[in-house]
């Protein structure tokens, strides 16, 4: 079905696969036709009261089928969903939200899809100049060197994972001016031990302790954060208590918010003025 058909059918019941998928629907105003989310579909407040169907990786299709869509929105995967939903006879749509360019075309993918159009033009023109904000807030400061950790073991600095080359995450932090350690990783996200933060030596430690890994769970008090980072003071990063606890999800959500999550990495990494 091409987009201009799928344009003209103006989709009234829609389900989303996806916590970034939902936020987009939101952001273009439609949440009112919205008719299923994921557990993990937690922004705006408004989406946490629609049915649920499942998770990203294990969606329960059943129940999307008793939500009687028509259009399913699905972030591109290697585990086909669009075509498991194609066969039960849905329609079914993937969108890619990887990176900032890939969420600006998603908008536009997204807006034909639903009929609005200028809606996601405007939008994509807001992002756009926010995320050109950022960059020219900290043009022509030195780049600081930062690790960016998306989970550990709960108190401890055992079960390292951190944000490598090619993630959202690692896109964010070119933009708001920081350097990342891991740049060189051969993965996306590699496991990260105390040996290589001590070799690394970062100017800015950006830890999610283990926000990433549990949904909903209590943050770690910071207090408990920072006593935990002071043992290894022969870092940079504590010498300069520039140990930064990161407590949203939209880094790890790439979608319409990201303009939001720019400008916070940036005060985080160079501190409120970024000039």
């Amino acid at each position: 079905m091409s987009v201009l058909v799928a344009a003209a059918a103006a989709p009234m019941r829609i389900v989303s696969t996806a916590p970034s998928i939902t936020e987009t629907l939101y952001a273009l105003g439609l949440g009112s036709r919205v008719v299923g989310v994921t557990m993990y579909c937690t922004y705006p407040a408004e989406a946490r009261s629609k049915p649920k169907i499942g998770s990203f990786l294990e969606p329960d299709f059943e129940r999307i089928l008793a939500l009687k869509p028509d259009l399913v929105l699905v972030i591109s995967n290697p585990i086909q969903v669009s075509d498991k939903l194609r066969k039960l006879g849905l329609r079914a749509e993937d969108v890619n939200q990887n990176g900032v360019q890939d969420i600006l075309s998603s908008l536009a993918r997204i807006g034909a899809l639903t009929g609005t159009e200028k809606k996601a033009a405007a939008l994509a023109a807001s992002l756009r100049s926010e995320m050109d904000g950022v960059r020219r807030s900290v043009a022509g400061r030195a780049r600081k060197s930062a690790l960016f950790l998306v989970g550990r073991s709960p108190g401890t600095v055992q079960g390292m994972v951190g944000a490598g080359p090619g993630t959202f995450i690692d896109e964010l932090m070119t933009i708001a001016g920081a350097q990342n350690v891991l740049a060189s990783s051969p993965i996306a996200y590699p496991k990260v031990s105390v040996e290589m933060v001590l070799s690394s030596n970062p100017d800015v430690i950006l830890d999610m302790g283990d926000f990433a890994h549990v949904e909903g769970h209590p943050m770690e008090p910071e207090a408990k954060l920072l006593e935990m980072w002071s043992r290894y003071a022969i870092l940079r990063a504590v010498q300069t208590r520039s140990v930064r606890q990161v407590g949203s999800e939209i880094f790890i959500r790439p979608g319409p918010r990201m303009g939001e999550a720019a400008r916070q990495l940036q005060r985080m990494v160079h501190g409120a003025a970024g000039r």
